[in-house]
């Protein structure tokens, strides 16, 4: 069966995370998705270690950085110059066929290359283009270069992220991803999703302004609505919920474990649990409203209970009850979980050479079969003599181009 996007062709000036995250998502339901990057470098991540992938005997792989691999799965790589004007007049070229641009440069820094959406709208009018900026296309911040970590902090996650002030440690703290880039990649992906059929359907594209800051303020959902309807901006609370209780790690004897009871029936069958049944049934624990205002007499009563066993004797009985909960796994223990190895998460991608590197699976799936593949990410530049050959160039001319660093 054909893939969902198979016959679609995207052209991807991105690098880093952001842009890459919407383009791999894209491969990953069957687009032809082209890298187009710097000739000898190539995407800044590439460089992006230790750790890099290595080959059979052991040696570090160029180019190919834990990170790099992270977002670029099922790419083709096409090196070139656009700066040039051989290599601009190049990439308009492979644009005139495409029907996806990503993009993450600077606010109108593609126009001196003849590659802004105005121009290249002209050329191929259904074109859909996507710019992925840190602040988006206007405003008085569109000039500024957007990093992950600046828009955790300037959008607020770093505000709710964190032990409360006078805890241990308590500082504003970022996410362990980056999850500015990562939401922006998504929401970059359903912007062009829903961009497509309209342009296949009226000829006529878009240009989608996607901008890091922008993300990030919309992903602060529950938070951002709490600080809107009540006028008071929430604070860190580390592992605990703002509007759920209890909703929180807790320290069992030999560790600490995730308990996340939902409802007023959950935390009853938590507290028949524990052996404090009367909890559930008094007024001030009840209900959950009752509970987000009375949590700090409650919560050490659970605490103080929970640490006296092992996790093990903890997780084993509250997924009995019915109670959500969990480890906190190490990452090295997400791959070992038996969903994780049931569901194929884990990835051997082979490479041309015959090789394999490691992937993570995408989460997009059809019912009833196993996860996407895909190809590896690719070597810098590997399959740039197919895609000129298939704009119509020959050897000889690919040659002198490489030559002279174009590509």
């Amino acid at each position: 069966m054909a893939e969902p996007l198979e016959g679609v062709r995207v052209v991807e000036l991105a690098r880093v995370l952001a842009g890459p995250w919407a383009g791999q998502t894209l491969a990953d339901l069957g687009a032809e998705v082209i890298k187009v990057e710097r000739p000898g470098t190539g995407d800044d991540t590439r460089a992006w270690g230790p750790p890099f992938a290595s080959d059979a005997q052991g040696a570090n792989l160029a180019g190919q950085s834990a990170y790099f691999l992270s977002t670029n799965r099922g790419k083709r790589s096409l090196t070139l110059d656009f700066a040039r004007p051989e290599g601009a007049a190049l990439a308009g070229r492979l644009i005139d066929s495409a029907d996806v641009v990503i993009e993450n440069f600077k606010v109108g820094a593609l126009a001196r290359y003849g590659l802004d959406y105005e121009i290249l709208a002209t050329r191929n009018p259904r074109l859909v283009y996507c710019s992925i900026t840190g602040f988006g296309q206007d405003g008085p911040d569109a000039a500024r270069a957007g990093y992950d970590f600046v828009i955790q902090a300037m959008a607020g996650l770093m505000s709710v992220t964190g032990a409360p002030d006078g805890a241990p440690g308590a500082e504003p703290m970022k996410v362990g991803v980056a999850l500015a880039d990562v939401l922006t990649g998504l929401y970059a992906t359903i912007g062009i999703l829903a961009a497509l059929p309209a342009a296949r359907a009226t000829g006529k594209g878009r240009h989608l302004d996607l901008a890091l800051f922008d993300v990030q303020v919309a992903a602060l959902a529950n938070q951002a609505l709490n600080y809107l309807v009540s006028g008071k901006a929430p604070g860190r609370l580390g592992n605990a919920h703002p509007n759920i209780v209890p909703y929180q790690a807790f320290a069992a004897a030999d560790g600490h474990i995730v308990i996340a009871v939902g409802n007023d029936g959950q935390f009853a069958k938590l507290c028949a649990l524990l052996g404090r049944s009367e909890l559930a049934a008094n007024p001030r624990y009840a209900t959950n409203p009752a509970r987000v205002v009375n949590r700090a007499e409650l919560i050490p009563q659970l605490a103080a209970i929970l640490a006296a066993r092992p996790s093990r004797h903890w997780l084993d009985g509250l997924a009995a009850a019915g109670v959500p909960a969990g480890p906190i796994n190490s990452i090295a223990a997400v791959f070992a979980e038996p969903q994780a190895v049931a569901r194929g998460l884990r990835l051997a991608l082979p490479q041309p050479d015959g090789t394999a590197v490691p992937g993570v699976a995408s989460p997009l799936r059809e019912a009833g079969k196993g996860p996407r593949t895909g190809t590896a990410p690719p070597r810098l530049g590997q399959d740039t003599d197919a895609i000129l050959g298939e704009l119509g160039l020959d050897t000889a001319e690919i040659a002198r181009l490489r030559a002279d660093g174009v590509v």
